[in-house]
């Protein structure tokens, strides 16, 4: 492909994502596809010689495009969001021009010195300790997922707890670490990779908000010293996944200190939320924190993947993860003068992601981004309050943010069926959990481009689906 026909197809390519974002709303939001669709309607054999790009661009929206789940769309209400953005689409087509591998400074000095610039603008943004400076002993990486993050921090704790002497020897089977019944599934993952195991992964109870209970993480804190086992690590989540709870940081960290444990802070979605003062006290006590994360790639228009994590003490992680063979061997790592971000995470290579980060703050602005979380958080309020004020409906948890778990009244039965139809509508998509044993319906605000209008049709929605069942059920 030449530069003039990679300018030509790259202006189709654009125009394409700008018509697509325009009339997103026509499309159902969930994939009306059956498994194996898009499959069969492909070629068995790759083409033997290459084909002209109008045609792999019309092959997109006539093969892939009905296979899409639109998780751009204003009407997506499910799981967390994954939004993007104008500027974070752009500022990722310049990372994929560039085509860096920022695995050392000396390959692409300005994909480490950006990122490490940026990170140190959230700590600021967000309120967050100074110790997460890189000015100060710690610092921050873009990793690609919250759970990327936390197993590089439970590595870390468990390196520290055992001297470092487990990354040679491998686990003796008596490293514990401690999580919430509520707390994201990849830190039963990254207890499975890192050698702890799930069996000592304890799964501490919550309260009747679903945050984790500080005083019975210290009971089983407790329990395993006396059993001779080693606690490492504690993880405590800002805004958990089934119903967005807050686990009381504060208490957490000093049970914490107390023991000597890492405390991990997991913030994935609703860290964004602390771009706006008025909502940084759901974190109080993350000074305590010896790592802390967030997704900008959930709430912050930031276009998958981009994780920003930092480290309280950057030493303990890189001398867990650094391994220099000869062949990565620079004079700019042997001055001490720089940062290597390949030991600050597992992969070895890494893409400049921090130029979509940069381009969206530098886009929007701190006070741009604050309007917009407002703006979700005002609208899901006003969701919450018509399911407070209706008689068939009735809310499950709280509603400290953006998301609101739900239910009818009439039971599992009914709930499912609701969801099941509106999903099958492709008006809007929603997902569900249980709390207290119970199917819950989740409605999270929190796309890009989502306006007062299409949560006030999700509402009108979901109601009149409620009203075509049966009565008494």
């Amino acid at each position: 492909m030449t530069p003039d026909e990679f300018r030509r197809y790259g202006h189709a390519v654009i125009d394409w994502i700008a018509d697509y974002q325009s009339h997103i709303e026509s499309f159902p939001v969930l994939a009306q596809v059956k498994p194996g669709e898009i499959r069969a309607s492909l070629p068995a054999d790759p083409p033997a010689r290459g084909e002209p790009f109008d045609t792999l661009l019309r092959d997109v929206e006539k093969l892939i495009l009905p296979g899409v789940t639109h998780w751009q769309s204003p009407n997506f209400f499910a799981y967390f969001p994954c939004n993007a953005s104008g500027p974070g689409i752009l500022g990722d087509l310049l990372s994929s021009g560039l085509g860096v591998q920022g695995m050392l400074w000396s390959t692409s000095p300005a994909c480490t010195e950006l990122e490490t610039h940026v990170l140190d603008w959230l700590v600021s943004m967000l309120g967050l300790p100074e110790k997460f400076l890189s000015s100060s002993t710690g610092g921050g990486v873009i990793q690609d997922t919250a759970s990327s993050a936390a197993l590089c921090a439970l590595l870390a704790a468990r390196e520290r707890a055992t001297n470092f002497t487990s990354n040679q020897k491998g686990c003796d089977g008596r490293i514990v670490a401690y999580a919430s019944t509520q707390t994201h599934s990849s830190l039963q993952k990254a207890a499975m990779i890192a050698g702890i195991g799930v069996s000592n992964l304890r799964l501490i109870e919550v309260d009747e908000n679903f945050a984790m209970r500080p005083e019975a993480l210290a009971r089983q804190i407790e329990a395993d010293n006396r059993a001779g086992l080693m606690p490492c690590f504690v993880c405590a989540t800002v805004g958990t996944t089934s119903s967005n709870a807050m686990d009381p940081i504060a208490e957490i960290g000093r049970v914490c200190r107390a023991n000597n444990l890492w405390l991990h802070v997991d913030a994935a979605m609703s860290g964004t939320a602390a771009l706006c003062p008025e909502f940084r006290h759901l974190q109080n006590g993350v000074e305590l924190a010896d790592s802390y994360n967030f997704n900008p790639h959930k709430w912050m228009f930031t276009n998958f993947d981009c994780n920003c994590f930092w480290v309280a003490d950057r030493k303990a992680l890189i001398q867990t993860l650094s391994i220099l063979p000869e062949y990565l061997r620079n004079q700019a790592t042997e001055s001490g003068a720089v940062i290597d971000f390949r030991d600050w995470h597992i992969q070895l290579g890494r893409r400049f992601r921090s130029l979509k980060l940069w381009f969206v703050i530098r886009h929007y602005g701190v006070e741009g981004l604050q309007h917009h979380i407002r703006q979700h958080v005002q609208l899901a309020q006003q969701f919450a309050h018509w399911v407070r004020d209706d008689a068939d409906f009735e809310l499950a948890a709280p509603v400290p943010l953006n998301l609101v778990c739900f239910r009818h009244k009439g039971g599992d039965e009914v709930n499912q069926t609701i969801m099941d139809r509106l999903n099958c509508s492709g008006d809007l998509f929603l997902t569900h959990t249980k709390l207290d044993g119970k199917l819950t319906l989740r409605l999270c605000v929190g796309q890009t481009n989502t306006q007062a209008r299409h949560v006030e049709k999700a509402w009108t929605r979901i109601r009149e689906e409620a009203g075509k069942l049966p009565a008494g059920r």
